[in-house]
């Protein structure tokens, strides 16, 4: 068996720069960072007694950002938003692109009312609103025994 010893001097910091080098590509490759960053937003979705409740969570955006549709019983969410930021300094012009975008579809039961959808965007948070169809509502009544 053979011993190595470890030297402090120049070998070690080459070493390290190697390992270095390594994790930063492995952590900074745009393939994994593409992945690792969700690009949809997360959303609930809950049943009251006279309504469905769509809850996305969609921060950092504008309510004139999203755009709403109902294409029969599909209703679409969707997001474009670009933002442009330069930035002026003594040696170089820096500038850098930000695009937003997504897609989310969501079908819509039988029971669902389309004619009373409502959305509301407050905090980060869009709130969709779908009223139920009369004779969908669940009724509630007192059963008397006989």
């Amino acid at each position: 068996m053979s011993l190595i010893k470890f030297n402090n001097g120049n070998n070690s910091k080459s070493l390290n720069t190697g390992f270095n080098d390594l994790f930063e590509s492995v952590f900074n490759d745009s393939f994994l960072s593409d992945r690792m960053i969700s690009r949809v937003p997360a959303v609930n979705i809950c049943e009251t007694q006279d309504h469905y409740l769509i809850e996305m969570a969609a921060p950092g955006l504008q309510k004139e950002d999203f755009n709403i549709k109902l294409d029969r019983n599909l209703l679409t969410v969707s997001v474009e938003q670009k933002k442009a930021h330069s930035e002026q300094n003594k040696q170089y012009n820096k500038r850098e692109f930000s695009y937003t975008s997504f897609v989310r579809s969501f079908a819509l039961p039988d029971t669902a009312d389309d004619a009373q959808i409502e959305a509301h965007y407050n905090n980060g948070m869009l709130n969709i609103q779908v009223a139920k169809k009369d004779e969908a509502k669940q009724i509630v009544r007192q059963i008397e025994i006989k």
